[in-house]
């Protein structure tokens, strides 16, 4: 194996505890959300990217990528959290083309109250994956 493969295979390794490390903790978290909350991972990570905003709205194409989904699997989503009462949409006023998506006061009440469990799950997860030695020192760059 020359030196090129063998760059190969620690990028690939690395690549494997990195979605090692993800699955954890994305699991651990849509266990609790939906135990506690009825929340999906996704749907907490859109409600706390709203109330990161300044008054609380994104276009829908930020909203995708706050996300990571498709455009249609955005429009879903925002359509399943606007039928909960948790988002509302607004026409841009000077983009008659442009849709915001913005956090309700349910919504807002809906991600302070999942918050903690959600945090607390995050640190149960990277606990777990700190004492697991292929992820320990992923955890330690991740968490600084």
């Amino acid at each position: 194996m020359g030196i090129s493969d063998d760059a190969v295979q620690v990028r690939a390794q690395g690549w494997r505890r990195l979605a090692a490390l993800h699955q954890l903790i994305e699991s651990r978290l849509e266990k609790e959300l939906q135990r506690a909350h009825d929340l999906s991972v996704v749907e907490f990570t859109v409600l706390d990217a709203l109330a990161r905003q300044d008054g609380f709205h994104l276009r829908m194409a930020q909203l995708s990528r706050a996300a990571g989904l498709s455009p249609s699997a955005s429009t879903r989503l925002v359509n399943r959290l606007e039928d909960r009462g948790f988002l509302t949409r607004i026409l841009c006023a000077d983009d008659r083309r442009g849709i915001y998506t913005e956090l309700t006061p349910a919504g807002r009440a809906a991600l302070q109250q999942a918050r903690p469990d959600h945090d607390l799950a995050l640190e149960e997860a990277l606990d777990e994956a700190e004492r697991t030695p292929e992820l320990a020192e992923l955890v330690k760059a991740v968490t600084g």
